[in-house]
């Protein structure tokens, strides 16, 4: 660099600056428009080969006009429901055939067999979007207007529009909180006013990048977004492009300190961080990639959606940061420079101390923290992923939830949401009868061509009928996903129907069946994708072994963490289906990241002073900004706790805290420990494995 002219110097750097902010300008604005292609339809994320999508497909034959169903329940206010209050009900429902958005003629009001309720049916258009809460407003009032009894609207129409209105404006505010949480940190941290605004300036960048593609992806079909993809990919991609940006700053201003030329230093920086920083993107994004193999749509949709995020990140971090760094040099750190005193500092005094206490008793470390892990580990079992209840769904609380809770305890408990039954038209009686002697379920009618159940005549279209069944449990319990199991049996033993059971609950329960399945497959391939790359990457056997078992304990002691939390603390009693699987994918392989900065330090010092030496000062060059990127990521994620969905505070807390848990415990105390107590051979079959080279190879007592 010495002998390359100055201004070619500052050419590429400048091209580089250029190139970023055409990409800001350009795509940056696409980050709040992936809205626009998203979709929140649940039914567009059941599994494939599943019986109740199956079922899905087969009953849009059965369906006069696609319709999204609004439940109005009315309650009697003085405990009774009068003729009088029916007769009005079923007067202001029928005043909304013909308003826009209304399909149909609504049903009748009918009573509950308890005589202290009553309930329609209101059909509306299925692709209102943004205005489906007018109409459900409209149907609110009109409801309303019956008086002496409180109306409430449940449904899938009120379902949808709460979670509308739980995405409602996801883009600025899960934004704002995450750039605002890593810019206060950044500023505490490093006492430096341009460097944070740097980095994130290099963040959001990356993410207008990400969302670029995927919107371009995802308005031809390519890829599939809803609110919760949208949501991860915003801080999975600030998380990570922080987190690299971090460990690309702390190497250039080491290098800053042994070179006059910014541009030599950032080159210099960039060409060894460059396998670390490519080796952590490389595991995050090839193990989303792996969610492609899941036999659920919104677990193939995250899949290549952050993978794209992950390698934004990472490009904005090895290509943006460094042309900046190079450009302003010293300038990025102000207040603060670093000077030629610095060289000899081997990192914070704090991780000074910490490799000093792992260095003089690192059997007992290991050995103490590998056990505490293991208890809370013990845990994991508890942690119940058989779905969350409907009224768990919302954090908040919801209007939707609580007009089902309404609507459950004075009608059948899967009132509105009835297990759909399609079945050959010959065996209709049969199909019929075997459903209503199955325990569990309450009624059992064949749809006629009216679309309502309980008609004389069935609508039979392509030799096949549509019978419902409405179950005595509730939609989304337990006790339902069992009746419909027990359905299914009953229903396939009739011979020469070829009934299929779908519905509501039967979704909820092939998902969770799926979800299990899914784990059983993906979680092998993440964890030897995983260990191929840390092969590659620390020319080593047993060093990767031991960082895979490392982030696999510490992600099952936060399974046991989180089962205790989630039920004790924040009252869940259950967990989405998903959530064990994104816990692992997003906690193991960001987990890896943290020992992939840390080992390859290690592996770099140990080169020239030996295991011992290179441990110890892999620790503590590294400790300050690994410990800055894990509690950054734990930010980031936590933030995602500002949507009121159980799934998105679940997926927060168990990355935020297992991060933390990783960053703190296994890769400050129980990696090193493991790797200074086993010596040398730890990197077999490496030539480090037989001879430690440097001047500081043998033990020596720790100062």
């Amino acid at each position: 660099m010495r002998s390359t002219p100055r201004w070619a110097r500052w050419l590429v750097p400048l091209v580089l600056l250029v190139a970023w902010l055409g990409v800001g300008g350009t795509l940056g604005p696409y980050a709040g428009k992936l809205g626009e292609v998203a979709t929140n339809d649940q039914a567009a994320f059941l599994p494939q080969s599943a019986e109740s999508t199956k079922v899905l497909k087969a009953r849009e034959a059965f369906d006069q006009s696609e319709t999204l169903p609004a439940i109005v329940v009315w309650t009697a206010d003085d405990g009774r429901v009068t003729e009088a209050q029916r007769s009005s009900a079923t007067r202001a429902i029928d005043g909304l055939a013909g308003r826009s958005g209304v399909v149909g003629a609504p049903s009748p009001a009918l009573p509950s067999e308890d005589g202290k309720a009553l309930q329609a049916v209101v059909q509306l258009e299925p692709d209102l979007g943004d205005g489906l809460p007018d109409v459900l407003s409209e149907v609110r009032e009109a409801a309303r207007s019956v008086p002496g009894a409180t109306a409430q609207i449940a449904g899938p129409a009120a379902s949808q529009a709460d979670l509308s209105d739980a995405f409602a404006g996801i883009d600025g505010l899960l934004l704002g909180v995450a750039l605002a949480a890593v810019l206060l940190i950044l500023l505490l941290v490093y006492r430096s006013i341009l460097l944070p605004f740097l980095i994130i300036l290099g963040s959001v960048f990356a993410l207008g990048l990400a969302c670029g593609i995927v919107y371009v992806l995802a308005d031809h079909d390519v890829v599939r977004v809803d609110g919760q993809v949208q949501g991860i990919l915003s801080i999975l991609v600030i998380g990570a492009a922080t987190d690299y940006a971090l460990l690309l700053a702390a190497r250039f201003r080491e290098e800053l300190v042994l070179r006059e030329d910014p541009s030599s230093a950032a080159l210099a920086a960039v060409r060894r961080s460059f396998g670390a920083i490519a080796a952590s993107a490389a595991t995050v994004a090839l193990a989303l990639l792996a969610l492609l193999a899941s036999d659920l749509t919104n677990n193939r949709a995250l899949g290549p959606v952050g993978a794209i995020g992950i390698v934004c990140a990472a490009l904005s971090s090895l290509t943006f940061l460094p042309a900046v760094l190079a450009l302003l040099g010293r300038s990025a750190y102000w207040p603060s420079r670093p000077k030629a005193s610095d060289a000899s500092d081997r990192g914070h005094g704090v991780w000074r101390r910490v490799a000093a206490l792992v260095d003089s008793r690192p059997r007992r470390i290991w050995v103490v923290t590998a056990l505490g892990l293991a208890v809370f580990a013990a845990f994991s079992p508890s942690l119940s992923a058989k779905g969350v209840p409907l009224d768990e769904i919302f954090v908040n609380d919801a209007p939707s939830v609580a007009a089902q809770q309404t609507l459950g305890e004075h009608f059948p408990g899967g009132s509105g949401n009835p297990a759909i039954i399609v079945a050959d038209a010959d065996r209709t009686a049969q199909v019929t009868a075997a459903a209503r002697e199955t325990e569990g379920v309450a009624s059992a009618d064949a749809v006629s061509a009216s679309g309502r159940p309980g008609a004389r005549e069935p609508l039979v279209v392509d030799g096949r009928v549509r019978i419902d069944a409405t179950l005595e449990a509730s939609a989304d319990s337990d006790g339902a996903k069992e009746t419909v199991e027990r359905l299914r049996a009953n229903l396939h033993a009739v011979p020469g129907a070829d009934a299929l059971v779908g519905g509501y609950t039967a979704q909820q329960y092939d998902t969770q069946q799926t979800a299990a399945r899914d784990r059983t497959l993906i979680v092998p391939v993440v964890l030897v994708i995983i260990l191929i790359i840390l092969v590659l990457l620390l020319r080593s056997l047993l060093v990767p072994l031991l960082l895979v078992a490392t982030v696999a304990l510490n992600f099952l002691a936060t399974l046991g963490v989180s089962a205790l939390v989630f039920e004790h603390l924040l009252g869940f009693s259950g967990t989405d289906a998903s959530v064990p699987l994104y816990g692992f994918v997003f906690l193991v392989a960001l987990g890896v990241d943290y020992n992939i900065f840390l080992m390859s330090r290690v592996r770099e010092e140990a080169l020239a002073h030996g295991n011992r030496q290179g441990v110890l000062r892999g620790l503590t060059t590294t400790g300050g900004v690994i410990t800055s990127a894990g509690v950054v990521l734990a930010a980031t994620f936590a933030a995602l706790m500002v949507i009121p969905l159980a799934f998105l505070v679940q997926i927060a807390f168990i990355v935020a805290f297992g991060v933390l848990l990783d960053t703190l415990v296994v890769r400050s105390l129980l990696v090193p420990a493991l790797v200074l107590d086993i010596g040398p051979r730890a990197w077999w079959p490496s030539h480090l494995a037989h001879e430690d080279t440097g001047p500081a190879a043998g033990r020596q007592p720790s100062t």
